[in-house]
């Protein structure tokens, strides 16, 4: 693993983590026997282990796999609730497939969220738990929002909720350490401004929300606001820790052991002391009364929040890093721009390669295409790695909305038929995330007009103009409206804030059907990404990611759209024309010509008349 910031890293597969260590474990049954004896001994009829972290981070180092190990579930979301003599696992649409599958044989009942008739998990507990029960939790790896929601939840059937106890390092013998990977800096040439700079905007923002202070639990904002990187968890180049921000201190926590001497100095120099990872817990509690604590209850956890004195005034709200890291500055815009354009030509020759190489009668498996295209953007010198686990559907895996190819179960792609493509790219100059749905062999008419019509949600929103403080819930209808109108629907967001060199997934801002109260704001990263999916047939989803630009300003107040950054074709054979506006025409056409213009010069001219063809108007 190197920690060199102009060399290439292959992020680990969070998938290996089941597939190598756990099979030298212990089996699931017999880890849920070790902890039902621990509920036992501390007096708990349930235990719940959710899928977060001490920073509640989506991706989360091997430390923190509590509910895969306990469980053999490795999605990215899901909770799991074992009682005395029975367990189960919570998760969403994303995951039925393949947690049924990992489920098996482990005695863990699935409860599919949202589905009718399946209980929630406090619905489960009170079902199976006589008033006066006890059910226990670990609060260092659940937000305070949550946390307290459950409780009050189970206060109603009269049971208690304790959140001190960490029964997995009781029974998990051989539990990973925490990462020990060194930090490293992240240039303020890319970044636009230094961490002294960013300290000054987070205290800006805390007076005017009346704060003076405030916790980072996040590892993302603590990356951001301070200039580092980390290599601790797989696809987001973020490292453990902590932090404080005070009117006229900066502090972040983290092992002395993992910081250079070069990021040491320059934290230092932009006026940050470094504390030891495990000091935090005494330095909240010794805060001072004059203090006055900007509290996001989602992005800190349970056990943090109990440390705060009494004396120190909470003022809830969404977290001020929060909301100005999701705003990007011009020169991480300027570099975005670039690094589209990069990332574009890395799939350009993928998706040529593929192609040919499909023509040539070579065939690969959905696995292998993964690994191909990571090892074509991992020729840009600047390239970290993969954002998250590729998606590469073929056929009827397209429609498994978060499918994730295994390398002795994945499809052979063949030259016929559809193949969905999720993926994206760590940048030190950039994040992407870039969804292309391509034919290999001639389309149905059925493919066709689906694909079309998703195409039509995608313009739709890509052209919108909307007043300064309209919601991406005020916008989702645009993308949808004409699968709705044949009766058609996703069952996923549109829309998600992405980060710069930093997480996939960011807050506050979505494009989405539940109300979100952020508005889209100036500078805002955001994914395009409508789809629909036919179960056992294909998926389609078309994303790119858009930066909110200022259109106009009238009499009547500014106006925002969308500034469309993603640069890769789209394929002309699976669309029908006679199914678009000429509003939408003109925008594709216009699209595709862009996309040549701007990646042409970056390819070869065999790679570049390629290109030509896929981009030809309508």
């Amino acid at each position: 693993m190197i920690s060199s910031v102009r060399s290439i890293r292959i992020l680990p597969n969070p998938t290996l983590f089941l597939t190598s260590t756990y099979k030298r474990m212990s089996t699931i049954i017999e880890r849920l026997a070790l902890l039902r004896k621990e509920m036992k001994a501390a007096g708990l009829s349930a235990y719940i282990i959710p899928s977060s972290d001490a920073h509640l981070s989506e991706y989360t180092p091997d430390r923190f796999k509590s509910r895969a190990w306990i469980s053999g579930f490795n999605g990215s979301a899901g909770t799991v609730v074992v009682t005395l003599d029975k367990a189960g696992l919570w998760t969403d649409s994303r995951y039925f497939l393949q947690a049924g599958e990992q489920l098996k044989d482990s005695s863990i009942e699935l409860f599919k969220m949202g589905v009718p008739g399946v209980p929630t998990i406090e619905g489960f507990l009170a079902a199976e738990l006589p008033a006066g029960a006890v059910v226990g939790a670990d609060g260092s790896c659940l937000s305070f929002a949550e946390a307290d929601d459950t409780e009050r939840k189970l206060a109603v059937y009269g049971i208690e909720y304790r959140l001190t106890q960490d029964l997995i390092e009781r029974v998990w013998a051989d539990r990973p350490a925490l990462p020990d990977q060194p930090l490293f800096l992240h240039p303020e040439e890319y970044s636009g401004a230094s961490a002294k700079e960013r300290i000054e905007a987070v205290r800006a923002k805390l007076r005017a929300q009346g704060a003076n202070a405030t916790i980072i639990t996040m590892i993302d904002e603590l990356a951001w606001v301070f200039n580092v990187r980390g290599n601790d968890v797989s696809f987001n180049p973020v490292a453990v820790g902590f932090g404080y921000i005070g009117e006229k201190e900066a502090v972040i926590f983290v092992d002395p052991a993992k910081v250079p001497e070069e990021v040491r100095s320059y934290l230092t120099a932009n006026g940050v002391t470094l504390k030891g990872y495990t000091e935090l817990d005494g330095f909240i509690a010794a805060l001072p009364s004059e203090v006055r604590l900007l509290v996001d209850t989602k992005r800190i956890t349970y056990h943090i929040y109990s440390l705060i004195p009494a004396y120190c005034r909470k003022i809830e709200g969404v977290s001020a890093l929060t909301q100005l890291k999701a705003i990007k500055n011009e020169t991480e815009i300027a570099c975005l721009r670039k690094v589209m354009a990069r990332d574009g030509a890395s799939l350009t020759r993928f998706f040529k390669w593929l192609e040919e190489a499909l023509g040539r009668g070579e065939t690969y498996t959905e696995y292998e295409l993964g690994i191909r295209l990571n090892e074509f953007r991992a020729k840009d010198d600047k390239f970290y790695g993969d954002s998250f686990g590729t998606i590469c559907g073929y056929l009827g895996n397209g429609a498994i909305v978060h499918y994730s190819a295994q390398k002795d179960t994945a499809a052979t792609v063949r030259p016929e038929g559809v193949l969905l493509l999720d993926s994206g790219g760590q940048y030190l100059d950039g994040t992407t995330d870039i969804t292309r749905t391509v034919a290999l062999s001639a389309p149905s008419e059925e493919l066709r007009t689906d694909y079309t019509l998703v195409l039509k949600g995608h313009i739709q929103l890509a052209l919108v103009q909307y007043l300064e403080g309209t919601r991406g819930s005020q916008l989702d209808i645009l993308a949808r409206h004409a699968l709705w109108q044949q009766g058609l629907n996703y069952g996923h967001g549109t829309g998600h804030g992405v980060g710069f060199f930093l997480n996939v997934h960011e807050g506050p801002q979505n494009i989405r059907m539940e109300v979100n109260p952020t508005p889209l704001e100036l500078g805002m990263i955001t994914s395009n990404e409508p789809g629909l999916y036919r179960s056992g047939k294909y998926g389609i989803r078309i994303e790119n990611l858009v930066i909110t630009e200022l259109r106009e300003e009238t009499e009547f107040g500014r106006f925002f759209g969308f500034e469309t950054v993603t640069l890769c074709y789209l394929d002309n054979q699976l669309v029908r024309k006679d199914l678009l506006t000429a509003e939408e025409i003109a925008w594709y056409d216009a699209y595709q010509e862009r996309v040549y213009q701007t990646i042409a010069p970056l390819l070869s001219s065999d790679e570049a008349a390629w290109l030509r063809s896929k981009t030809l108007p309508l």
